[in-house]
């Protein structure tokens, strides 16, 4: 695998954990109705009367990155995206329409400390694979301005 393949990879990586974390804590109050059967006292509760059955909290995602080390390719990176588990938490929420008997809605499980690491992750992983390509661009301009 070539050096510019090989930092394109990286950034394709960064640029991907960067969407991810955006989605992750622009929907981090995107709460919905607890699903059935959740807790000892749901029995199907005030969101699914109001007819929000539908609808769900927002499922946090979650970037998994890994060396390509296989056979003649090796080099780079893949990354990959999974939904987060477990993807909600209950949270104590009354006055909301998915609220059920309870008082509880089910809350995005997205720890917002979590998220501003995966963004400078990806915010260096960036300038660092971004650099890469400036270092060998450089390179080959100043092997193509040798004189003989």
């Amino acid at each position: 695998m070539s050096t510019l393949s090989i930092a394109t990879s990286g950034l394709s990586a960064a640029s991907l954990r960067l969407d991810v974390t955006a989605s992750n804590v622009a929907n981090a109050l995107t709460t919905g109705p607890l699903p059935a059967g959740y807790g000892s006292n749901t029995s199907g509760g005030a969101g699914n009367s109001n007819g929000s059955s539908g609808l769900s909290a927002y499922v946090p995602l979650q970037v998994k990155q890994v060396d390509q080390a296989s056979g003649s390719t090796a080099g780079g990176t893949s990354a990959t995206v999974s939904a987060v588990s477990p993807s909600f938490v209950p949270q104590y929420d009354p006055s909301s329409p998915f609220a059920n008997q309870d008082g509880l809605v089910a809350a995005p499980n997205v720890d917002l400390a979590t998220q501003f690491v995966q963004l400078l992750t990806a915010k260096y992983s960036f300038a660092a694979n971004a650099k890469v390509i400036q270092t060998y661009a450089d390179m080959t301009k100043s092997l193509l301005d040798i004189k003989a």
